[in-house]
């Protein structure tokens, strides 16, 4: 950024607020290119009921918010506000035309399709008195504020007594009243038993990309969902990426409502269901985040100004505002892991990404298959190197391999470099062997190319196909052992790494590192290897770490394999009550006899004597 500007220009104001607030009123007009840009151009949508109005209507609305008309939202897709209003319309009828339709249909004497499907009261033609209109608008807001406790007893009611009078046809609609209700409740399950009015942010990034997700919580409920995936373009840390999806959410969202209930208020309500929907301003006065956003403070405190009321940010620690924030934070990674595969499954993008690497490291022709290796370990112990494959920019999941750490001793090598040196020189080893036992001659003296295939078994030979690049996780040190290897082997094949702090690509020899920009379908490509690679690696690992951790003192044993070993612990439960039991107890178990059940014990008891 500071190579591209031509110049720098400061505006001074009265406070960090201030300043705050003009900033994102300039990113949103100018959208400046070092900006962290979420993908959403739109701002949230409420359900809105004009009761300032002589008739009031019910309406989605983006716009700010005007005096005497109550909102309720915010929700994130306009689908889910029009189906309420369709299903409450059976309920409360209130008009949802514009002011155009009511007043050409009031001159005209004539009302709209909606009055014939019970779906409006019809004001328009008098079919209804203004102040009861008004009282069925008020009712309206009531069930969106959680007021449902009323309506519900009450159709309930009138369905038994239509029914109890053969009036099935009023029964029936009730009925189906009932059944409206239970579906618009249905969408707002109750998550925080207290309550609470919260939104609720997280973010899951790696090196080039970031997904966040948000659910706002009224009343306790869901009220909706939104998300984003950003390109990491400037290579921002999580912080600062937490304070700028807080700034240009909250930048989007009209002013507070007056309306909003006071907490003295919100005490005096019974139940979760009393204080579902009610009318809340569009900052509630908590907002839970997975990381703490950079300037919390400040920005903390411009929100309690644009709100008029405090407003707490924090992380959740425990209890069900912490599992929600775990729920919500899984929706960002599953996100981010869809974004990651519709663009690797792009064949464009993969088509574009292989020329792109094949420019940037002066390769002849595009990198078809691409070999990349990771080490993984804790704390030196249960090593594991990975290789994984990618041909025409995808995975080829049946060519990964993994390879247990030898060392010199055994017991694994002493460095990461060292481990990449092994790794190396055993798979290249391998190719060079397969493809010297290829070709030959067969028992007349006929040239013969086999090819990868393995003659015996008809299948590809497992190291037998050559990669056109070969990347290595880590920096210079990791690129440089891993050039030494393939050289001592006589192997010639392209190499670079890749570093995760800056994804900065080692070239081997060259004293400083390539720098791809970040948004480039290349740089995408090689992270994707480097993911896919550690994780494969740290897959086999742990299952390694496990085995070993796991392994019984019956191991020791001889005579006692793993079908053995699963019936006495059947039987007994544990080592601890094998020990203690006698001698016909244990050789009562299937395949035990007395004398191996008499070994069993003295290993387990080297300081006693059965009988």
């Amino acid at each position: 950024m500071v190579f591209t500007a031509t110049h720098v220009q400061w505006t001074v104001v009265r406070s960090e607020i201030e300043a705050l607030t003009l900033e994102f009123t300039w990113i949103k007009e100018f959208n400046p290119q070092f900006n962290v840009m979420f993908k959403d151009d739109k701002s949230y949508p409420y359900l809105a009921v004009t009761m300032g109005e002589r008739y009031p209507r019910v309406h989605v609305t983006r716009q700010a918010k005007r005096a005497g008309t109550r909102y309720y939202g915010p929700y994130t897709q306009v689908w889910a506000i029009r189906e309420t209003i369709d299903l409450l319309s059976r309920i409360y009828p209130v008009r949802t035309c514009t002011p155009g339709v009511f007043q050409r249909a009031k001159a005209q004497k004539r009302a709209c399709l909606l009055a014939h499907i019970d779906k409006c009261s019809a004001p328009c033609i008098g079919a209804i008195s203004e102040e009861d209109h008004r009282q069925l608008a008020q009712n309206y807001c009531d069930f969106m504020e959680g007021k449902t406790g009323p309506i519900v007893r009450e159709l309930k009611e009138r369905m038994k007594e239509s029914a109890a009078h053969l009036d099935f046809e009023t029964a029936a609609k009730a009925r189906d009243d009932l059944k409206a209700i239970e579906n618009v409740l249905e969408k707002n399950v109750v998550v925080l038993d207290d309550g609470t009015d919260a939104d609720v942010f997280a973010l899951v990034a790696d090196e080039l990309d970031a997904a966040v997700h948000v659910f706002f919580v009224r009343g306790g409920r869901i009220r909706g969902t939104r998300g984003w995936v950003i390109d990491r373009v400037d290579g921002a840390d999580e912080q600062v990426l937490m304070a700028r999806l807080l700034e240009q959410v909250y930048s989007q969202l009209p002013p507070s409502d007056p309306s909003t209930p006071t907490r003295r208020e919100k005490v005096k309500k019974k139940s979760v269901d009393d204080i579902a929907h009610t009318p809340t301003s569009a900052i509630p006065h908590e907002v839970f985040v997975s990381i703490e956003p950079d300037n919390k403070q400040m920005i903390a405190s411009w929100l309690s100004e644009v709100r008029g009321a405090s407003v707490r940010i924090h992380v959740p620690s425990r209890g069900p505002k912490a599992q929600l924030m775990e729920t919500v934070r899984e929706n960002a990674r599953q996100a981010l892991e869809l974004h990651q595969t519709k663009r690797a499954g792009d064949l464009t993008v993969r088509s574009q990404a292989l020329e792109e690497l094949a420019e940037n490291l002066g390769l002849d022709a595009a990198p078809l298959r691409i070999e990349c290796y990771d080490i993984s370990h804790t704390m030196g112990t249960h090593q594991v190197g990975s290789m994984v494959v990618f041909e025409d920019g995808a995975p080829r999941k049946d060519a990964y391999r993994t390879f247990n750490i030898r060392g010199t001793d055994g017991n694994g090598t002493p460095d990461d470099t060292s481990a990449m040196d092994e790794v190396l020189r055993r798979r290249f080893s391998r190719l060079l062997a397969e493809e010297a036992g290829v070709a030959g001659e067969d028992d007349e003296g006929v040239a013969f190319e086999s090819g990868p295939i393995d003659s015996l078994t008809g299948k590809p030979r497992r190291f037998s196909y050559r990669p056109d690049l070969v990347v290595v996780d880590g920096g210079l040190p990791q690129v440089n052992a891993a050039r030494t290897a393939l050289d001592d082997l006589g192997v010639d094949i392209p190499l670079v790494g890749l570093a995760k702090r800056l994804e900065e690509v080692w070239i081997p020899g060259d004293e400083f590192p390539m720098i791809f920009p970040r948004g480039s379908s290349a740089l995408h490509l090689l992270q994707y290897l480097r993911d896919e690679s550690h994780r494969f690696a740290i897959t086999k690992h742990r299952k390694r770490r496990t085995k070993a951790l796991t392994r019984s003192v019956l191991d020791a044993i001889e005579g006692v394999g793993p079908a053995r070993q699963s019936a006495l612990l059947t039987r007994f439960g544990s080592v601890k009550k094998l020990r203690e039991a006698s001698v016909d107890e244990v050789a009562s178990v299937p395949g035990i006899g007395s004398v191996l059940a008499q070994s069993i014990l003295e290993a387990l008891n080297p300081q006693s004597e059965h009988a």
